[in-house]
């Protein structure tokens, strides 16, 4: 089967009126890219932010010809949109199979890998995460995430009382548990997090008895060894005084979703609090480390 797919580029104000008369000549999906490279971070739940500049595509069935539907698209949209109208030719394929290619055993330290439920773990002795992309940020393709597990991976925290604020899929709290850690919180403020934390926890054969999951606003404030927070660099800052008072004296804590371009502010906002180690880096992403003062 085939599908035929328009494609256009918009400004941010137009993407509702194009989306609308997509859906009018009975587009069977609508989808949005970047237009340029303007990344969009983890949004707060509730936010649904969208690029200066998006690249719309529509998929339609073949009923229709699709210079018809080339004609009814360009007739109807104002000039400088229509002039950017290009079509393509969708052929039908095992999405299945093309989607898991995409998602492959990723290792982080010599003995942690992370496994899709598809993949055989390539080292059966080592620690293995199961993960299948889901709900929920943090699969460890993100340079961010893949810098906190490299982290965990060297520092194993062994009969460590963690904290993972901002947990995601619960990928960290996970990783934390599976390296030995005695007691982990994993906390967020988007309860869809919390749903897909319990469901990779049930993957990873983890109960509640290792990992509580809790909403932010309502986690235990009892002092930990360790504290993990990959979240943004906004949050970071505002809630470096209540991680202080989250992470016990002589305790670690591990900060990442930090630009290379934040990080004297992020510094600037822990070195009261914390020792800080030398920042790791990859891509343009940063995690740094630091001790309890």
């Amino acid at each position: 089967m085939t599908w035929w797919q328009f494609s256009l580029n918009c400004q941010a104000p137009e993407l509702e009126q194009v989306e609308e008369l997509m859906q009018e000549m009975g587009a069977l999906s609508i989808s949005l890219a970047d237009a340029g490279d303007e990344p969009i971070y983890e949004p707060l739940p509730g936010d649904n932010p969208v690029w200066q500049e998006s690249i719309i595509t529509a998929t339609f069935d073949t009923s229709t010809s699709h210079e018809n539907l080339y004609r009814m698209l360009t007739a109807t949209l104002p000039a400088h949109l229509a002039s950017s109208v290009r079509h393509t030719t969708l052929l039908e394929q095992d999405w299945d199979q093309a989607y898991k290619q995409h998602f492959q055993a990723m290792q982080f330290a010599p003995d942690l890998w992370i496994v899709p439920s598809w993949v055989e773990p390539p080292d059966p002795q080592a620690t293995v995460i199961r993960l299948d992309p889901g709900l929920a940020f943090g699969t460890g393709n993100h340079a961010t995430t893949a810098l906190c597990l490299s982290w965990l991976g060297t520092n194993r925290p062994d009969g460590l009382r963690v904290i993972d604020f901002g947990c995601g899929s619960g990928i960290l709290a996970i990783a934390a548990t599976k390296l030995g850690a005695k007691q982990v919180v994993a906390a967020d403020i988007d309860e869809q997090a919390l749903i897909a934390c319990r469901s990779n926890m049930k993957v990873n054969d983890i109960g509640t008895e290792q990992i509580e999951v809790s909403l932010a606003e309502q986690m235990d404030d009892t002092e930990a060894d360790l504290l993990i927070a990959n979240i943004l660099a906004g949050p970071l800052i505002e809630l470096a005084p209540r991680f202080a008072m989250l992470v016990k004296t002589g305790g670690q804590i591990l900060l990442s979703g930090i630009l290379k371009a934040q990080l004297k502010d992020i510094q600037s906002a822990y070195q009261h609090y914390f020792k800080l180690d030398p920042a790791q880096i990859r891509e343009e992403w940063v995690c740094i480390g630091g001790q309890r003062l």
